[in-house]
């Protein structure tokens, strides 16, 4: 082989393993570039953390800044025996955190102490690093927001996961097959959550109103038991029993009004006559004592 030859392999060579290299280092190297969430201190004390990332939903780095862990520290030593207490709590969680496995957590050195502020420095450190915020306070969450910071919300989360439907709430469901029980019936809302309608089986292929009992979270899903509302009753015997009742105490004061209505008219009767007898009686006696003068004067 030529020196040509040589230099054309050599370039070859070169060529591959550059494309060796691209092929096989870059995707490693971007995988592993991972957002950073700077946790805050109302998350750590919150706890709902905890279950969030055990569950595998966080994919990226989870950083706790060594301000906020000043902060918990701070409370725990200082604050009310209430606030000692969430702030100890707080401490756990975040060994916990770091406890965990196949999650990626680290403790952010940036001081033990923020002069401007925890919150601030939240914000500084993510605006610097790229990263995002996991907090539940509420005007964090608006400033992070208007500063154009991602904003990882627990709250939000738990407000998005819950049931759209608690005990006690009512609305109309098409029952459309029979559960597993003979007087169940089966009907799904929107969102593909299973209700079982207990004593409906009768009302299979009809949309009735009924009214949730409880709510059952499985591994398989979530599901409600709920109860029908029988809209064809009518509350019709108390209104009966009521004008039963009403008439059967009315005839009870007629009788009695009539037999007062009866002395009172008798009364004006045998009162005059009670009366005019004095005076028939004061007549004869008058007539007496005259007839009784009369005989003395003769």
């Amino acid at each position: 082989m030529n020196t040509e030859q040589l230099l054309i392999v050599a370039v070859l060579l070169v060529l591959l393993a550059e494309v060796t290299y691209l092929v096989v280092k870059l995707p490693r190297t971007n995988n592993s570039k991972k957002r950073l969430i700077f946790i805050d201190t109302s998350v750590l004390i919150d706890g709902r953390i905890l279950p969030v990332a055990a569950s595998g939903f966080i994919g990226d780095t989870l950083a706790i800044p060594r301000s906020v862990i000043g902060e918990l520290q701070f409370l725990a030593d200082n604050a009310d025996a209430e606030k000692r207490s969430r702030a100890r709590h707080g401490l756990d969680v975040a060994k916990e955190l770091q406890e965990l496995e196949g999650i990626d957590v680290q403790l952010f050195q940036d001081g033990s102490k923020a002069e401007e502020g925890v919150d601030e420095r939240l914000l500084n450190l993510a605006k610097k690093h790229g990263g995002a915020i996991c907090t539940i306070d509420y005007n964090l969450n608006k400033v992070a927001v208007v500063e154009g910071i991602t904003v990882c919300n627990v709250n939000e989360l738990a407000k998005n996961l819950r049931m759209a439907y608690l005990p006690g709430e009512k609305m109309m469901l098409e029952l459309v097959q029979k559960g597993q029980d003979g007087h169940q019936a089966v009907g799904y809302l929107q969102d593909g959550t299973m209700v079982v309608v207990e004593h409906a089986s009768a009302q299979r292929g009809q949309t009735v109103e009924i009214e949730f009992i409880r709510s059952l979270q499985t591994a398989a899903g979530k599901m409600m038991f709920a109860k029908r509302i029988e809209s064809n009753t009518k509350p019709a015997p108390q209104p009966k029993q009521n004008k039963q009742k009403t008439l059967g105490t009315k005839p009870v004061p007629r009788p009695a009004n009539r037999q007062e209505n009866t002395v009172q008219k008798n009364q004006p009767h045998t009162q005059p006559s009670n009366n005019r007898r004095p005076k028939q009686r004061r007549s004869s006696d008058r007539e007496n004592d005259l007839i009784s003068l009369v005989e003395k004067q003769q």
